[in-house]
């Protein structure tokens, strides 16, 4: 004799399913559901984000609570130094391009330390691709260079192969 499976049977076996897989501290588990055991933890996905869940007694229940993560950061106070470094940085590149080798030089030029003028260099965030890119189309708005020639240039710059590689190639040639 044939079975056959009627809706309300599928329906109670999905059911049957779904308790067991829930009531598993490792598998769908969310803030707020119940738990077994206290102390246990677990991670689950809300919103997309990993969320570390531990098991813990709210009142008389134990139920999955989501436990804080924290990042701890340290704000530096820059020294005054160092701030007019960083200003002097900035103010360059607003009107010129500058490998962040260059910089670092053209501040110490002007008397900075090399510990200020690379802070205050790097405290910008510079994209040195995109200074590479302004200064290889500043020289051919001048001068006409070949290909390995404005490499050439802009490694004596202070660019990096793969910056000055960027730059030429942004332009162009």
């Amino acid at each position: 004799m044939r079975r056959r499976w009627t809706k309300l049977a599928v329906l109670t076996l999905f059911l049957v399913a779904s308790l067991f897989s829930i009531s598993s501290p490792a598998l769908a588990a969310s803030s707020g559901q119940a738990c077994k055991k206290a102390g246990l933890t677990t991670t689950s996905k809300s919103g997309g984000k990993k969320v570390m869940l531990t098991c813990a007694k709210v009142g008389k229940k134990l139920v999955w609570v989501k436990i804080p993560t924290t990042t701890t950061t340290i704000a530096l106070k820059e020294t005054v130094s160092q701030s007019n470094a960083r200003r002097s940085a900035g103010s360059y590149l607003k009107f010129s391009s500058f490998s962040r080798s260059g910089l670092i030089k053209q501040l110490e030029y002007e008397k900075f330390s090399t510990a200020d003028a690379t802070y205050g260099v790097d405290a910008l965030n510079t994209n040195w691709n995109e200074q590479a890119k302004k200064s290889a189309q500043s020289y051919l708005k001048f001068s006409s260079f070949s290909r390995s020639g404005l490499i050439d240039q802009l490694l004596y710059e202070g660019f990096t192969q793969g910056q000055a590689e960027y730059g030429v190639t942004a332009t162009g040639l």
